[in-house]
């Protein structure tokens, strides 16, 4: 299962909706930017890496439908700004989709004195790039996770970080596949993820496409799995990083952590750089992103709850940095202290972080 979701295909998109999974692979078109933010914002494309190549596409769309009303650059960067605050208001928590912004914006400088075609040629690059780039991001992360495990292990994760999260191959799910590539995976254990349940619809369906040995678990089943000792280590994966190493992901990962920490058992993260947020020293300032009560509501389109019942749905919670063994890059593994070597390893990467100007 190491397909992207995401193709671009002569001057349109196209991507798998998420949301059919598992009962039908459906192939969706994305024709325009405006199409693109309802594909996020509905999570018929979701994973903070690939939400990030879907914000350079979606960019790269609306220059490609606009290019013959572009000759200045003034003209550019108007479109440009309506684009990001469109894009903007789709996932907040994921920071992947400013850093995917900043790199369109860049390119857009750089090519302020060419042509039209020249610049919209280059921004639609600009977004390829970012697919390919996050498949050997992803690859370099397998293989440093992988190294942390020299004998066979058992792994317990949550949501969805594999191919689907991605632009290919996927983080988390990267480390298990690697591992399993190895020999040394014994079992993976999926905690369900509710409310949307990205690990028994996405992450199982990965699984089994690779076949590998795989296992269902409902979220609350966590605990007591850890307490008969059958995990070795907890992987995860993670839509903001801040620069002590709190981390957002999909909510369910606090109480993970923490049942890990009690039972002593290792606790990872594994993303790529552009998860990696320097600007922000803490978790705190992260914004958590809150869904539609009906996703709490219902499974599936089926009601569950009294359909106007108060509802709190957030969509992510915050792992303390503390409670983190290692964060797994493509730079390698990063231990604590997070606020020293988050930016020993990253400033380079960051010396401008994303969404100063957007």
């Amino acid at each position: 299962m190491n397909t992207s979701p995401i193709r671009w295909e002569d001057g349109i998109v196209r991507l798998i909706d998420q949301r059919k999974l598992p009962a039908e692979e459906v192939w969706v078109t994305i024709r325009d930017a405006e199409t693109m933010a309802e594909a996020i914002r509905s999570m018929q494309i979701r994973g903070a890496p690939a939400i990030g190549v879907a914000t350079a596409m979606g960019v790269a769309l609306a220059f490609v439908r606009a290019e013959s009303e572009l000759p200045r650059h003034r003209d550019r960067m108007d479109l440009f700004q309506r684009v990001s605050r469109l894009l903007l208001q789709t996932r907040p928590t994921a920071v992947n989709l400013r850093w995917a912004l900043k790199r369109m914006e860049q390119v857009l400088n750089r090519t302020a004195e060419a042509s039209p075609r020249v610049c919209v040629e280059a921004l639609v690059n600009e977004a390829l790039d970012v697919q390919r780039e996050d498949i050997e991001l992803n690859r370099r992360i397998g293989a440093a996770g992988a190294d942390l495990f020299p004998h066979p292990v058992r792994i317990l994760t949550i949501c969805n970080t594999g191919s689907l999260a991605t632009a290919g191959f996927g983080t988390a799910l990267g480390v298990i596949r690697t591992l399993w590539q190895r020999g040394r995976l014994v079992q993976v254990y999926a905690c369900e993820t509710r409310p949307f349940l990205q690990g028994a619809r996405l992450t199982m369906w990965e699984i089994m496409q690779d076949g590998l040995p795989g296992c269902l678990i409902g979220d609350a089943m966590a605990g007591y799995l850890m307490q008969l000792k059958k995990v070795d280590a907890v992987i995860t994966g993670a839509d903001r990083i801040a620069a002590n190493g709190d981390t957002a992901n999909k909510i369910g990962t606090y109480a993970l952590a923490v049942l890990a920490h009690h039972h002593g058992i290792p606790f990872y993260v594994a993303a790529p750089y552009s998860t990696i947020d320097l600007s922000l020293s803490t978790g705190e300032a992260i914004p958590v992103e809150e869904r539609s009560p009906d996703e709490l509501r219902r499974i599936l389109d089926v009601p569950i709850a009294p359909p106007d019942c108060p509802v709190w749905n957030p969509a992510f919670d915050i792992t303390p940095g503390r409670l983190i063994r290692a964060l797994i890059t493509d730079r390698g593994v990063i231990t604590p202290p997070y606020s020293e070597t988050l930016r020993a390893t990253f400033q380079t990467e960051h010396s401008n972080p994303p969404g100063n100007s957007l």
